[in-house]
């Protein structure tokens, strides 16, 4: 679940820090960088392991701050495909069973992968599975803050980074139209759903896996 990943960085010490021993500046400076972040292809930067090297430092023209090039290890949130989980359900959607790991919400198990036959509740907004018995089927809902174990099937990154300044899409005026008319006129809505940098694909699909409380009972 965890890993450490070997990082290369230059770090800005600012000038009001250089009274501050240089390993202990430079691991606060990584740790606002990417404590909490995501790295594309790597996964979630949880906090800094170590720094294995520190090169030289240099101070630039016109810039009074220190640039170190370092060499460090981060912990990161990156488990393995086919890795067991348990975490808890943070709410169900038409999309899926969304799964929180406490530090990490970004999990989701679409219908296909949970425990068959399931159906969505529309009035109570949660996924249920209609189990089997010789008494006939009984429906298993699945509910926010339930523990469910989980296994990890695929995993998702998005480059989120900044695409630049939007053009501005106001439609030229018609003739006979004025410009402020056409600028009051109805634009299409540029409102994007924002999506994660990093999403874990789930499934429990399998026997053992689902809800804690099905198999402890």
């Amino acid at each position: 679940m965890f890993v450490l990943v070997e990082m290369v960085d230059t770090v800005r010490i600012p000038p009001w820090s250089f009274q501050r021993q240089l390993n202990e500046a430079v691991s606060e400076e990584l740790n606002k960088k990417l404590a909490n972040k995501v790295v594309y292809n790597v996964g979630l930067c949880i906090c800094l392991y170590d720094i294995t090297k520190l090169e030289d430092s240099y101070i630039f023209p016109g810039d009074g701050a220190s640039h170190t090039k370092v060499h460090f290890r981060y912990v990161v949130f990156h488990p393995f495909l086919d890795e067991i989980l348990v975490g808890k359900i943070k709410y169900c959607s038409q999309e899926g069973v969304h799964v929180t790991m406490g530090f990490f919400d970004d999990i989701l198990i679409p219908p296909e992968s949970l425990q068959q036959p399931t159906k969505f509740d529309e009035a109570e907004q949660v996924w249920l599975w209609e189990y089997e018995t010789d008494e006939g089927a009984h429906d298993l809902y699945m509910d926010q803050g339930e523990e469910i174990r989980f296994r990890v099937s695929d995993e998702l990154f998005l480059d989120t980074s900044p695409t630049g300044p939007k053009i501005d899409e106001t439609p030229p005026a018609q003739p006979g139209q004025s410009a402020a008319a056409a600028a009051a006129a109805p634009a299409q809505d540029t409102n994007e759903k924002k999506f994660a940098p990093y999403t874990l694909i789930g499934t429990i699909s399998e026997p053992g896996l689902g809800l804690l409380s099905w198999w402890n009972n």
